[in-house]
């Protein structure tokens, strides 16, 4: 891809803007409340924006339509999924979670919740979700900085290592800064940009070739299958089984502490139903548009992408393709801003859980808040150094390490939140082992192939983990007291 200098003035504005925020959000930080949950104090639109953001990340500009490109509708599978999936934890989760983390004992991070909500005085559930966040969300920030990689090795003509680097460098520069204010206002603008670039590509491709009836016509003489959501490519059909497989990405939702803690962060539980209509209709629309940029695709270049790798660039092929160098620049910088809003909030997850989980509680139990606020940029710096390595080999697929990073997460804490603010007889026991269920389960399922075991491993990890829930809350000893009085003012207030 050739760039101009329009593009190259557009991307530096936008970075420059980024690390405005940071800044701005630098001198406002001062308690780790502050930094790892902005003092609860974001707004309907921020929260729902913040959210889908941090919840699509580079993937819904890249990988989504790299696998449209290569597959055609059957990729729309994943994509009902993860709209019904956004909707259904607004609709159940986000409320109940902003209120009952309050409630127990004003918890600013999943695992305060959790050891707070099962009273866990031995800290065992706060080690274990530390293990599984840090675990997974290394190779979930590797995919964005995969994504981020690519990106400016494609439009710039960069080599992929110093394409990373420069990626890395920025997201972690105004996450260092400004901490969750930062990310959740960053996100927020970044949420726009994606939406108005996702939506703006396939509607300039369409206009080129000929209107909408006519790219459709122009797809099916390719192949009629791409345009059949239950076939494959080769004119077989899609099982059940892998049907439900793609639709089960919606699983994953419940248990994303990145996303979790934007219900956390919300001004006022008031606020939640007109920020989950918000994030509902820019899931969808969104979603829609990113497999149909993959399925133009197919037509819209003249030379074709070969692999997954090289497919994964569709989105910015097209748009150097469609637009003027600086509205093409603009546009770039939506997938640049799709990268960012994930990995930045990985990063401050990762790290305030570090903090709050491993450094307050083993290392030094007395530390002082600004101390805290400290050694989280600190781990902000650490953390992605080492996703900064995992993500140096070039061939990785920005889905592949989600796919695995998002169903991990979605196991490991999914059942639990889920069941938690709903089941007043469930145990402490029984959060850490269906926690040690679905972490493990998603882990050993993905070393294994064939038949059974081409299900999306969150689907086996989400169930075994309920099970196993249900299963060892029922033959242990009822929650005490205090824990079910707590629940049942979490239950009233709902009314």
């Amino acid at each position: 891809m050739s760039i101009s200098g329009s593009t190259i003035f557009t991307f530096a504005l936008y970075l420059l803007f980024m690390l405005g925020i940071g800044m701005y959000f630098f001198k406002k930080t001062d308690s780790l409340s502050d930094y790892v949950l902005g003092g609860r104090g974001l707004n309907s639109w921020v929260a729902a924006m913040s959210a889908s953001a941090s919840d699509m990340s580079g993937w819904l500009l890249m990988g989504l339509p790299g696998a449209a490109y290569l597959s055609g509708l059957e990729a729309s599978w994943i994509a009902i999924g993860l709209a019904v999936g956004t909707y259904l934890n607004w609709r159940f989760v986000a409320k109940r979670l902003r209120k009952y983390t309050e409630v127990s004992n004003n918890s600013i991070t999943l695992s305060d919740y959790f050891e707070n909500r099962f009273r866990d005085d031995s800290r065992i559930l706060r080690m274990l979700s530390a293990f599984f966040i840090v675990l997974f969300f290394l190779v979930y920030t590797a995919s964005g900085f995969v994504a981020g990689a690519k990106l400016f090795n494609t439009v710039f003509g960069l080599p992929y290592i110093w394409a990373l680097v420069i990626g890395v460098v920025v997201i972690i520069g105004y996450t260092f800064l400004g901490g969750f204010m930062a990310v959740s206002w960053t996100d927020f603008f970044q949420g726009i940009l994606m939406f108005i670039a996702i939506i703006g590509v396939p509607i300039g491709a369409i206009s080129i070739l000929g209107g909408f009836g006519s790219t459709m016509d122009s797809v099916r003489a390719v192949n009629p299958e791409l345009l059949n959501i239950f076939t494959k490519t080769d004119g077989t059909s899609l099982t059940l089984i892998s049907i439900i497989s793609l639709t089960a990405w919606g699983l994953g939702y419940f248990g994303q502490p990145h996303i979790l803690v934007r219900f956390m962060a919300i001004r006022s539980s008031g606020e939640v139903k007109q920020a989950r209509i918000i994030a509902a209709v820019w899931s969808v629309l969104s979603l829609g548009a990113a497999v149909l940029v993959g399925v133009i695709g197919i037509v819209f270049l003249k030379t074709p992408l070969e692999g997954t790798t090289a497919a994964e660039t569709v989105f910015m092929v097209m748009i150097n393709t469609i637009f003027h160098p600086l509205v093409a620049g603009v546009f770039l910088a939506a997938i640049l801003a799709a990268v960012m809003s994930t990995a930045d909030s990985q990063l401050l997850v990762t790290s305030s859980s570090f903090t709050k989980d491993f450094y307050k509680v083993v290392l030094k139990k007395d530390a002082t808040d600004k101390e805290l606020v400290l050694i989280s940029r600190i781990a902000v710096v650490v953390v992605a150094f080492i996703a900064f390595l995992i993500a140096t080999n070039p061939e990785n697929s920005v889905l592949g390490l989600v796919s695995y990073a998002w169903a991990g997460l979605g196991a490991s804490f999914g059942p639990i939140v889920l069941i938690s603010i709903y089941w007043k007889r469930m145990t402490r026991n029984s959060a850490i082992a269906g926690m040690i269920v679905g972490g493990l389960t998603v882990i050993i399922w993905k070393q294994l192939e064939g038949g059974l075991f081409d299900v999306y491993e969150i689907l086996p990890a989400f169930i075994f983990a309920s099970i196993t829930i249900f299963v060892v809350s029922k033959l242990g000893k009822e929650p005490s007291k205090e824990i079910e009085e707590e629940f049942d003012s979490v239950q009233k207030a709902e009314i």
